[in-house]
């Protein structure tokens, strides 16, 4: 089992900074990606970003520009900073990882609890 602790939510007033974090333990193989997620509030989970094992980056093209996410392979960390917060930022954001266990060519996916994200001044 693996599992996923995110820290840094919180509220933040429109144009703020925010760093995200969230480490990963348990019985880890090969994470061969981590990614946040976000669900505002009526609305369903989407992708906010993802690294790849081999550095490769994705944003959804709302955070494009704002958003930055990196990691610490050391510490199997993923963290996400945004240099100017938007009230349509406001949401849960949860952590996402892929393990590829040892001896296996498959890998599983596990979600972290989440921690909310509040844009409002």
């Amino acid at each position: 089992q693996v599992q996923l602790v995110e820290s840094g939510g919180g509220l933040v007033q429109p144009g703020g900074p925010l760093r995200l974090s969230c480490e990963a333990s348990g019985n880890i193989f090969s994470i061969t990606l981590m990614a946040w997620y976000r669900q505002a509030p009526g609305k369903g989970r989407e992708l906010v970003a993802s690294i790849s094992s081999g550095g490769s980056t994705t944003y959804a093209d709302s955070v494009k520009g704002r958003f930055t996410i990196s990691r610490d392979s050391g510490k199997n960390a993923v963290f996400l900073e945004v240099n100017s917060l938007k009230p349509e930022d406001t949401a849960v954001y949860y952590c996402y990882c892929i393990n590829k266990q040892r001896g296996a060519n498959s890998g599983i996916q596990y979600w972290g609890k989440g921690t909310l994200v509040t844009v409002s001044s």
